[in-house]
């Protein structure tokens, strides 16, 4: 088992980063030329800037059972069909159960923007948010240690 982080505008890379070396789990950082982030104890990869090639890269990279760290519903997707684990900024696991509503969700609030509509955006990030995030990734890091892959 691997962790990945779709690391460009990710709020956890930190607390990620700490429990995977907790864990002596390996850790790798995706991010592209605008958001150079390296930490110690993680391996970065840092792609040219673009349209989704961070995505592409993570997605190249994960494997089954595999965890991948993202806020992105496409990118979220496209890690389930390989069987990763996808948990996002909050710790709320991505499932098939419940993909499907979130890209579609996602794709009525672009035509809702293109039409000259606004959504609301994100609120401000909470400490509770990130130990929500803290204790969903322990728990499947140390599920998958007892588990095996």
């Amino acid at each position: 088992m691997r962790i990945f982080i779709d690391a460009d505008g990710c709020p956890v890379v930190d607390i990620t980063v700490r429990l995977a070396k907790k864990y002596g789990i390996g850790c790798t950082i995706i991010c592209d030329t605008a958001h150079s982030i390296q930490r110690d104890g993680a391996d970065t990869i840092i792609v040219d800037k673009g349209a989704d090639s961070a995505d592409f890269r993570l997605v190249n990279l994960v494997c089954a059972g595999d965890i991948a760290v993202t806020q992105d519903y496409g990118l979220a997707a496209m890690c389930l069909g390989k069987r990763a684990i996808v948990l996002n900024q909050d710790g709320r696991q991505y499932t098939e159960d419940n993909i499907s509503g979130l890209l579609e969700f996602r794709a009525v609030s672009a035509k809702i923007r293109r039409s000259g509509g606004r959504t609301r955006g994100l609120s401000k990030r909470t400490p509770q948010q990130d130990r929500d995030f803290e204790g969903a990734l322990t728990e499947l890091m140390t599920a998958e240690k007892y588990e095996g892959p």
